[in-house]
């Protein structure tokens, strides 16, 4: 029984972090998707309007810098209009938005979270698309006009950016291992979108038909995700353009890095409770083979069965005398795994940090977190205001 278990675990963590990333890609390569309908290119003069929807809390610091980054978007002007939604701020926000007259803001003397902001700021918003922004995250100039042309496809109801982390060498880990672990989350995602949809969007940047939106419960965690992803289970696809992408520096370090993961670990089994339909193969087909692999998979079980390796290897180990038996390999293995995540985490506040300990760090502090996760959302530390960990 115990043999049967640890081979389950191991195929198990073999399959999410790196068994789907392979067969995405053959499926991606070799049977991508067919758009049923031809696609039409649309000049300046056919773009449709377009609301750009930015939720803040206590963002004051940031405003004028973001306000420069929209109005640097090369989008018509005409067609380009910018919505605040202010969700119950103590500072002085709203007073500092004033100076835009061409900016519409909605406010909210209650602070109720980011999903109660949008709910409100969505009863006012007119135009056929969307496009969701942070306000502590920049766009490059060309990220509304390639987003909206995806909508050119019928079949595409949400259309998901590339999140990217901005880092130096001095950064620590809380910025190289986020920034190094979405690179490898934009390459999955591409591949995705290629065989048949994006699982999810990034709630830096991402836009959708507004006829499509539907009113979230406020406790929602993931907002991104279960915004979109009610959209796929609509039988609409997600494209993913990562020539759109939206740029933000990472947490300030790895105690406010765990927050952040700590909450969407908690967002994930919130989601995987609430979109438990997705997981019928037979309804759903291509998109709940990728959400189960790789959303849920990595959401659930796959942490506990990662985690429940290291002491399976070693009880099994016990009953062979030779060395080089495959329970004493993989065992010494993850040792050596766990030894370089260890040295990570010693050297977490160091710039000059190898890549050879803080991805083993990063890549156990994730899965930590996921089970963590639990606690957050069962236990007292969830509400429904905003929760943010502050960057550098």
């Amino acid at each position: 029984m115990l043999q049967f278990i640890f081979w389950c675990s191991l195929l198990l963590v073999l399959y999410t972090y790196v068994g789907y990333a392979i067969i995405i890609y053959v499926l991606a390569k070799y049977r991508p998707y067919q758009p049923q309908a031809q696609i039409h290119s649309v000049n300046e003069e056919q773009l449709p309007e377009v609301t750009l929807f930015i939720a803040a809390y206590n963002e004051a610091d940031i405003i004028a810098e973001k306000m420069a980054n929209c109005r640097a978007l090369a989008y018509p002007k005409h067609k380009l209009k910018i919505l605040w939604v202010i969700d119950g701020s103590s500072d002085h926000s709203e007073v500092l938005l004033q100076q835009y007259p061409d900016v519409q803001v909605v406010s909210s003397p209650l602070r109720k979270g980011k999903t109660a902001a949008i709910n409100h700021g969505m009863s006012v918003v007119h135009t056929p698309i969307v496009v969701f922004s942070d306000a502590n995250c920049f766009l490059n100039t060309d990220a509304l006009t390639i987003i909206v042309h995806q909508f050119n496809d019928p079949s595409i109801g949400c259309v998901s950016g590339e999140k990217r982390v901005a880092f130096t060498d001095g950064d620590t880990i809380s910025s190289k291992g986020e920034g190094t672990y979405w690179k490898y989350e934009s390459l999955l995602k591409k591949l995705d979108f290629q065989y048949y949809s994006a699982v999810g969007a990034a709630g830096e940047l991402f836009a959708i038909r507004t006829a499509l939106f539907t009113v979230m419960p406020e406790d929602t965690l993931l907002d991104d995700f279960m915004l979109s992803m009610g959209i796929a289970q609509k039988g609409y696809r997600i494209a993913y353009t990562p020539d759109a992408y939206a740029v933000e520096s990472g947490s300030l370090n790895m105690e406010e890095e765990a927050k952040r993961k700590r909450r969407i670990a908690a967002g994930g089994w919130q989601s995987i409770n609430r979109l438990l339909p997705l997981l019928d193969i037979f309804t759903y087909g291509k998109l709940s083979f990728q959400y189960l692999s790789h959303r849920v998979l990595r959401w659930s079980v796959t942490p506990f069965a990662l985690f429940a390796l290291l002491p399976l290897s070693f009880i099994l180990g016990l009953g062979y005398v030779s060395p080089y038996n495959v329970f004493h390999v993989i065992f010494a293995s993850q040792v050596l795994f766990y030894l370089c995540a260890g040295i990570g985490y010693l050297q977490r506040d160091h710039p000059n940090v190898s890549k050879l300990f803080y991805v083993p760090y990063y890549f156990i502090f994730m899965n930590i977190n996921v089970v963590l996760g639990i606690y957050y959302l069962f236990g007292n530390q969830h509400r429904g205001g905003w929760e943010k960990s502050q960057r550098k």
